[in-house]
């Protein structure tokens, strides 16, 4: 592991439920920051040891075989993006996927869905203790698209936030620290569309044979839900790199990818965030720059370009 960035630099915190939710949702923010010399913390809640795997030379695969091979993608795709400091809630195999939502696999009393959620809170409490993250991106509270996973991943996010402020909370796992601001990811609904448009006139060149639905992204909002917008397109090669390491489940082909359905969904390189608890100006707010935004229709004036807007960096 190379030397991370001293601690009064920026420092960006990303709680995901598996292997490749990182890197389709935020891979290239955390490249950016990461060249940027940000010290970017990823959590990983599970190894993913129910994910339907692609390769057929890797259909073999499952259980906690297919975690461990999982967890070697990860690490390969933290090469890509340039990151350093990526962790598994609890440790490897601390806590098992899943399953989709309404699965006799939720009912695993080692899966994350039951896991006690102040005790999976304090595994990030000692992280975000550590790091001290002036910025934390997780799920919104539907997981982005319901599955148990994600959903847990964002409760145990939040929950590790409140706690981690709270002096009387496990001195043992360091001094408190409050998270100046918080994001969900999300993708604004005019952006969605045009992407679609444009990868159903380039379907024919591609290897897929059929476009996902707009229903199929997760995180699609309102654009005017939508706070913070990070240009990654020059860092679109790292995203893409990192994605394609996650070989057992997505196939890219740029500027799509598929999952293990098949269906064409658009690859973005300018990622986009809702503020759902922020600091600007020194101000628990929404973010200054949230409150003053003028809307227009579904365009959006003003929006942060930095998810460090309105932090001194040296917090």
């Amino acid at each position: 592991m190379t030397e991370l960035p001293p601690s009064g630099s920026r420092r960006l915190l990303l709680v995901h439920a598996h292997p490749d939710d990182e890197s389709i949702n935020n891979g290239a923010t955390m490249a950016r920051y990461a060249a940027e010399g940000a010290r970017v913390t990823l959590v990983t809640c599970t190894l993913g040891e129910r994910g339907e795997v692609i390769p057929p030379g890797l259909a073999h695969l499952s259980g906690a075989a297919l975690g461990a091979h999982r967890h070697e993608e990860l690490a390969a795709a933290m090469a890509a993006l340039g990151v350093t400091d990526f962790r598994l809630l609890g440790g490897a195999g601390r806590y098992g996927d899943s399953g989709m939502m309404g699965l006799a696999d939720n009912d695993d009393p080692d899966c994350l869905w039951q896991a006690d959620l102040d005790e999976a809170a304090e595994q990030l409490v000692a992280v975000v203790r550590e790091v001290r993250p002036q910025v934390l991106v997780t799920y919104d509270d539907n997981g982005g698209y319901g599955h148990p996973d994600h959903i847990q991943a964002h409760r145990v996010a939040l929950r590790a936030a409140a706690l981690a402020a709270d002096p009387a909370v496990r001195p043992d796992l360091g001094a408190p620290w409050e998270i100046a601001k918080i994001y969900w990811t999300r993708t604004p609904r005019s952006v969605a569309e045009a992407a679609f448009a444009r990868l159903r006139d380039a379907l024919p060149g591609l290897p897929f044979d059929t476009l996902a639905d707009l229903g199929d992204l997760p995180g699609v909002v309102a654009d005017e839900r939508i706070t913070t917008e990070i240009d990654g397109t020059a860092h679109a090669g790292a995203k893409a790199a990192a994605m394609r390491a996650h070989a057992t489940q997505i196939e890219v082909a740029e500027p799509a990818f598929a999952l293990s359905n098949r269906l064409a969904q658009p690859l973005f390189t300018t990622e986009y965030y809702e503020l759902v608890r922020g600091r600007g100006d020194g101000e628990d707010v929404r973010g200054t720059e949230v409150r003053d935004m003028e809307v227009q229709g579904t365009e959006v004036q003003d929006r942060e370009n930095d998810l460090f807007a309105g932090i001194e960096e040296a917090s």
